[in-house]
């Protein structure tokens, strides 16, 4: 990264004073100290907020705060914590801060904080005078006397009318002394002056004195930092070429993970950590050749393996390896198109991704190397083959590889529905944004009458895709009863030939009819194999190890804000 000409001037000490912590949120509100755009998010938990709050009342240290001051004007957060900061004068030196964002943040968005028809605002907060502590509130009516608004705390004759309605001269004292302690309350300002902006980077990197720990993608975004490139930007220029193609997203640091590998390093965090040391430049042209790259694979993914969402991939590593292949192979001939194809499905069978570590990223990334310069006809990986166990053993999750992997397998098969016969919306189907297009073949309360849990009820082998209309015409009702319902007004082969396309065999079928369910999740398992084995082909050859994908029962997570990588080890 160049070194910007007017920093080049030799750093000057750092310069340490103690104002009033009130003194510093007001310069922040003013647009005197900002926040850089190559910080980090807000990511204090509600109780973090309630616990530093706790500690000014109770005049515990909560460490300090570093800015660098610098006339150069760089990109910045216009709000904070919801708040909206003053402009930046121009021509005057500016406090960015490196050190404190969220403790700053936190206090602010505690006390200047408005209602506006957000009770469940994380910055409805309310000190109890009784038991003398902080809590948030769930409501905008007016609290019991005992309970003060903290945002009272920024206004001195808001919070004596307030104090005053408190009852007992006991808690009038203690709202006193609240009102006291957070108005004197000092805290410690170190400011860097006359430091060049790589090194700034640098300081920030090494910087992590909150309990919340950065991330791969925050520390590389601070290491490679400049005002000419910032990696949260170029990251966001990737993601959006998911969104334009309506593809959804990917987690960032999967994307990260392309950006590397384009940049002839590799995809695991020592590889990562080796962009530090391009030129912007560099960086700016591995970013280009990640996006030229990534347009291909998800053209890939939505038209030959017909995965419409970024949701609907077993893991999302695969999209990581998926780019660097089209980054090499740009342009693939027919029979690499298909040995890329056998690839994806071998790879989201087995356990392959499931902590996907350092030595295999090596490996996946020679064998792509192989495969480009047309040393391998195939993409060779150490994945293990799966077995028709998989599916009777795995429960279905929304969140799980084996539930993903059933979905895809389903669309490839282009299924109808079993009443009337329409294709089923395989599209909304595998955007997971719940798992109401899948229904169990078996009907959980009938299964539930016959002795069996939840669990042996809801593995993957008894999911099928139907019409929400046909999910309620069977409802609890046995296969035995409802498909000879089926058969007699639609004919038998009408209803095996349904069937097929939703890989449910004359086997499985017949063990249905018998309410035969393990039986009939044996003949399926075998049925889903199978396909999965034909679809994989020749990437078979030569893997010897089987392997069943583990039966955990893996717990729902809650849909985030942004997708997270949970698979890899690294």
């Amino acid at each position: 990264m160049a070194t910007i000409p007017s920093q080049k001037r030799k750093a000057q000490d750092p310069d340490s004073n103690v104002p009033r912590l009130l003194t510093v949120v007001d310069r922040v509100l003013e647009g005197d100290v900002v926040l850089p755009k190559f910080q980090r998010n807000f990511v204090w938990t509600r109780q973090q907020i309630l616990d530093l709050l706790d500690s000014v009342s109770r005049n515990y240290p909560i460490g300090s705060v570093l800015l660098w001051q610098s006339t150069e004007q760089l990109a910045s957060e216009r709000t904070v914590a919801g708040l909206a900061v003053g402009e930046q004068r121009h021509g005057y030196p500016v406090n960015y801060i490196l050190d404190g964002q969220q403790r700053l943040a936190s206090i602010c968005g505690a006390l200047h904080w408005q209602p506006d028809n957000d009770p469940d605002s994380a910055w409805n907060i309310v000190y109890d005078l009784e038991q003398q502590e902080f809590r948030h509130a769930t409501t905008l009516d007016e609290p019991p006397p005992h309970l003060i608004p903290v945002r009272l705390l920024s206004d001195g004759f808001e919070f004596a009318d307030r104090a005053s309605k408190t009852g007992s001269d006991e808690l009038q004292e203690r709202a006193k002394a609240l009102y006291n302690r957070f108005s004197n309350y000092q805290i410690a300002v170190i400011t860097l002056r006359g430091m060049p902006s790589t090194e700034v980077a640098k300081v920030f990197e090494r910087i992590n004195s909150t309990a919340t720990p950065l991330t791969v993608v925050d520390l590389m975004r601070a290491a490679t930092w400049s005002p000419e490139f910032d990696l949260k930007d170029e990251i966001d220029t990737l993601l959006d070429v998911l969104d334009q193609k309506r593809y959804g997203r990917v987690d960032t640091k999967t994307i990260l993970r392309t950006i590397s590998a384009a940049a002839g390093f590799g995809f695991s965090r020592e590889d990562m950590n080796r962009m530090r040391d391009l030129s912007r430049e560099e960086l700016a042209r591995a970013v280009q050749a990640a996006e030229e790259a990534s347009r291909l694979a998800v053209d890939f993914l939505t038209t030959q393996i017909r995965t419409p969402r970024a949701s609907a991939l077993p893991y999302y590593n695969q999209f990581a390896v998926l780019v660097e292949i089209f980054r090499q192979v740009p342009k693939p001939t027919a029979a690499q198109f298909d040995a890329i194809e056998r690839w994806f499905w071998l790879t989201a069978s087995g356990e392959y991704f499931k902590g996907w570590n350092a030595r295999q990223m090596s490996d996946d990334r020679e064998a792509v190397r192989a495969f480009a310069q047309g040393e391998s006809a195939e993409i060779e990986v150490g994945a293990g083959l799966p077995r028709s166990v998989l599916w009777r053993r795995s429960q279905f999750r929304t969140t799980n590889a084996p539930s993903k992997l059933l979905g895809l397998l389903l669309a490839e098969a282009h299924p109808v529905d079993l009443r009337h016969g329409r294709r089923i919306d395989t599209d909304k189907a595998l955007s997971w944004q719940n798992d109401k297009e899948f229904h169990h073949f078996f009907p959980k309360s009938f299964l539930k009458k016959q002795g069996l849990g939840v669990n042996r009820a809801n593995v993957c082998a008894n999911l099928i895709m139907l019409s929400s209309v046909t999910n309620i015409y069977i409802s609890d009702q046995p296969p035995s009863v409802y498909l000879k319902d089926l058969c007699e007004t639609q004919g038998t082969a009408t209803i095996r030939a349904r069937l097929a396309t939703c890989l449910v065999d004359d086997t499985a079928f017949d063990a249905a009819l018998r309410d035969d369910y393990e039986g009939f999740l044996q003949a399926r398992s075998e049925t889903l194999h199978q396909r999965l084995m034909q679809l994989i082909g020749t990437s078979a050859d030569g893997v010897r190890e089987y392997v069943a994908m583990s039966d955990e029962t893996e717990s729902d997570i809650g849909a985030a804000d942004e997708p997270v990588d949970r698979d890899s080890a690294d």
